[in-house]
């Protein structure tokens, strides 16, 4: 199986279905789109100016990067986060993982392009910036190392802490302080469903001392902690709100953005539904400022999800005003839901094949040009264990669970009152007009972006 004459065509049955990932893994196009519609499309942003320790130069007369810069056209993606972590032994052998920088260039067609990498953060003669005009070998095991922080990054930042543990917070939160009449409660009771279960088993089976992830990733065990407590201290509250984040990373006019533009669209039919609905108890900020059962549990959220350590982070120690309220609502219902979807459902299409998202390398990131080989890549791809290990759990992950519950699914009756009731009709109708309108557009998409469909977002983290 792990072999590169098998790499390069005799994929075995079990991930034929990537058909995709089988046809385009190489290309430099399809590095780039995953950037945007992939499984981590949270990493990338928009630059005027070239950070002081990624000093590029493009050979490419094609390509001015001032100019570039200038017209709005250049992206960058910074993985800090992981420079210096502690990396796993996994068979006795030790795990390497990189902190590159990766720029990347908008072509007038709408296409992302990768045109440099450097794999460590502190440039020097033995931390090279690759480029596309380099070997096709290493330019390839370049972006091999990038694909790998990709997962180890995606994984413990963007899934586990901002959409499992939050929600976990969430969830304990709303149960501990609302009471089943609060008409908070009546909203997000149904983005907590099974939540607090699927983290007790994520706990059992993936992240504890011995569960697969801790085992067959490049950043299990200790390197886990780091990377956890460094996501958390630089998590803020715009990042968690998708029109500011979109705003802030400088993304508002990116051609080809489907993350961005079904995201926008699910966050807008969410704040409507949530502003009216709220409409209907909340007369006026006095009435949000004297909830006390209210003002509990944002206090409780705050101390317990967010530690009270950084209140410049944006997150909200108390409600002053309704549009406070409604907005905080509206982010918890997104991260349960839409963001989970987002960073979850697809697992299976982007790691389903190893050599797209490897979770650990064998080898350290090379430090010379010119020195790639076949045998050398094969060598620092993980061994056939920790494939399959990871295959498995991404597999497992991306299906949802046979009793899930849906974006459009209204199972319970919460409400009773009329005006609400009317509320959540209306909420169906603009989810039911949205996923028409996304079905319509992937039908002309060579690679149809499917998970912000409303009709398959989970209400909850459940899976």
């Amino acid at each position: 199986f792990l072999s590169w004459d098998v790499y390069k065509g005799g994929i075995p049955e079990c991930v034929k279905e990537n058909s995709i990932l089988l046809e385009n893994w190489r290309k430099d196009s399809f590095f780039g789109y995953q950037y945007l519609n992939g499984i981590n499309p949270m990493v990338i942003k928009r630059i005027t100016s070239l950070p002081e320790n990624f000093p590029v130069i493009i050979q490419n007369p094609a390509v001015s990067l001032n100019s570039e810069m200038e017209k709005g056209n250049i992206f960058l993606c910074d993985y800090k986060i992981l420079d210096g972590v502690e990396t796993n032994t996994i068979n006795d052998k030790k795990q390497y993982l990189a902190a590159p920088l990766v720029l990347l260039h908008q072509t007038e067609e709408g296409m992302m392009m990768p045109i440099a990498i450097q794999l460590k953060q502190k440039p020097g003669e033995d931390n090279p910036i690759f480029l596309p005009s380099d070997s096709e070998l290493d330019w390839l095991l370049a972006k091999l190392y990038v694909r790998s922080a990709d997962f180890n990054l995606h994984e413990l930042n963007y899934h586990l802490l901002r959409t499992h543990l939050l929600a976990e917070v969430f969830a304990v939160a709303l149960k501990r302080n609302l009471p089943r009449v609060h008409p908070v409660f009546k909203i997000l009771i149904r983005h907590t469903h099974d939540t607090l279960q699927i983290n007790v088993l994520a706990r059992e089976s993936l992240i504890s001392d011995g569960g697969l992830f801790s085992q067959f990733t490049a950043s299990g065990g200790n390197g886990m902690d780091t990377i956890l407590q460094r996501s958390l201290s630089n998590l803020t509250y715009t990042s968690l709100c998708i029109p500011d984040d979109i705003k802030e990373r400088g993304l508002e006019d990116v051609k080809n953005f489907h993350y961005r533009d079904d995201g926008l669209e699910l966050w807008d039919i969410m704040h409507s539904f949530v502003t009216e609905t709220l409409s209907y108890y909340y007369k006026d900020d006095s009435d949000v400022e004297n909830d006390i059962e209210l003002q509990e549990w944002i206090q409780e959220i705050f101390e317990h999800g967010f530690l009270t350590l950084w209140s410049s982070s944006g997150i909200p120690q108390k409600f002053n005003t309704v549009d406070e309220l409604v907005k905080f609502v509206t982010m918890v219902m997104f991260t349960c839901s839409v963001q989970h979807a987002a960073i979850n459902s697809g697992q299976n299409d982007y790691y389903g094949l190893m050599l797209n998202g490897p979770s650990t390398m064998q080898k350290p990131p090379p430090t010379k040009k010119g020195e790639a080989t076949e045998a050398s890549i094969m060598e620092a791809l993980p061994d056939t264990q920790t494939t399959s290990r990871i295959m498995g759990v991404v597999g497992l992950l991306s299906k949802a669970p046979s009793d899930g519950k849906f974006l459009l699914d209204f199972h319970e009756e919460y409400f009773t009152e009329e005006g609400p009731c009317s509320e959540i009709q209306k909420f169906q109708e603009k989810l039911r007009a949205l996923s028409k309108k996304i079905e319509d557009r992937n039908k002309d998409l060579p690679l149809p972006y499917k998970y912000l469909d409303p009709k398959s977002v989970e209400c909850s983290v459940d899976i």
